[in-house]
């Protein structure tokens, strides 16, 4: 990609000193499409548990729109007032033992010029020779916070789906920067997978660290490498206790989850696929779709 097709990407780093074997780009975006935070928590965990540098940025001026998503201000350890706008950070990490390094892309989902945007991606995919990119995501669906989190993975690409036993996708409908994203870099002959776990439509508002755990599971057989994931075991299970102790408070409520656990022990069994139509559903019913 011709670096006039990246304008807004700032190198921290020369990317052809980073010297990476055949990486794996994750890319993750706060928004409609990471309910639960979960994954972009997902994404900071494995970027955090292997100590990833920051080597590139992509300016946010050109696809946010401030009034939607708006800067933060803050005090830094000087006190001095300081503006934290919400760009996308690349960060690259060497994973011992394994076959594949790691980029985290993780930022907030844009707001305009997404085509160009997804030029972005695309040259730091080919400066950093990615082999694969996963996006992920995560949606509210109705499930329980009790029974083992749902991750369905899916891609357009037969021999990738094959390989990491995805399901192909035949979706057709409206859909957000990732499936843009997926789109972009696939047209650029990239290999892309797409991971998207569900969470609870009731604790909508509750981070879920159960569902990000989940995406953490999954992508570490894509990496092919173990990842220590004990915090996230532990505040899954203090996650779940909390909503439980919150559920019961509520008769009603309660009543209604116990319909939720009955529903998906019986349509886990008999329908496989039954999370495929959720994500589908999910990307149509979009407001502004």
């Amino acid at each position: 990609m011709a670096p006039d097709r990246a304008p807004h990407l700032s190198w921290n780093v020369d990317p052809t000193s980073l010297d990476l074997r055949s990486p794996i780009l994750l890319a993750a975006f706060e928004g409609w499409n990471d309910a639960g935070e979960a994954s972009s928590s997902a994404a900071r965990y494995l970027r955090d548990h292997f100590e990833a540098e920051h080597v590139a940025t992509i300016d946010a001026e050109e696809f946010f729109d401030f009034t939607v998503a708006r800067p933060n201000v803050c005090l830094d350890e000087d006190d001095v007032r300081r503006i934290v706008w919400p760009s996308t950070s690349i960060h690259v990490a060497r994973v011992p033992g394994a076959a594949h390094d790691l980029v985290c892309a993780i930022g907030h989902e844009p707001q305009l010029r997404w085509r160009t945007f997804v030029d972005h991606v695309a040259t730091v995919a080919g400066a950093l020779d990615a082999s694969l990119v996963c996006t992920l995501g995560a949606l509210l669906t109705d499930v329980p916070h009790t029974r083992p989190t749902q991750v369905y993975g899916g891609t357009d690409d037969p021999v990738l789906a094959a390989r990491l036993d995805l399901s192909p996708s035949t979706y057709e409908g409206p859909t957000g920067i990732v499936g843009v994203l997926a789109a972009g870099l696939r047209d650029r002959d990239l290999s892309v997978a797409s991971f998207w776990a569900s969470v609870p439509a009731y604790v909508s508002n509750a981070p879920s660290p159960k569902a990000a755990l989940a995406l953490v599971e999954r992508l570490t057989r894509v990496l092919e490498v173990d990842v220590p994931r004990t915090d996230l075991e532990i505040s899954a299970v203090d996650y779940e206790r909390q909503v439980s102790t919150l559920v019961g408070e509520d008769d009603e409520t309660s009543e209604y989850v116990e319909q939720l656990e009955a529903d998906f022990d019986e349509e886990t069994a008999d329908d496989p696929d039954r999370l495929v139509a959720e994500v589908e559903d999910f990307l149509r019913n979009q407001p502004g779709t």
